[in-house]
C-alpha cells in the first residue's frame, strides 16, 4: 500500500511498531500502564466518530436510568 492511501489506523500501528523497535523498556512500562488503567485512544481510534458519539449517549443514558431507579 502506498504512504499517501496509507488508512489512519494502520499508520497508527506502524508508528507504535518502529517505536516499540526504538525503545523496548519504554514499551514494557506503557504495557504495565495500559493493563492498568484501559486504552481509551485505540477505543476511540478504532469506533470512529460515529461509535464514540454512540458511546458516550449509551453512557450517558445508563447514568439517567440508574439515578432514577436508586431515587
Amino acid at each position: 500500500m502506498r504512504e499517501d492511501k496509507e488508512t489512519p489506523e494502520r499508520r497508527r500501528e506502524s508508528l507504535r511498531q518502529e517505536e516499540l523497535m526504538r525503545n523496548p523498556t519504554g514499551n514494557m512500562n506503557d504495557g504495565f500502564n495500559r493493563t492498568e488503567t484501559g486504552n481509551l485512544a485505540d477505543l476511540v481510534g478504532r469506533l470512529g466518530w460515529k461509535g464514540t458519539g454512540i458511546l458516550i449517549f449509551v453512557i450517558i443514558i445508563g447514568f439517567i436510568i440508574v439515578s432514577i431507579f436508586l431515587n
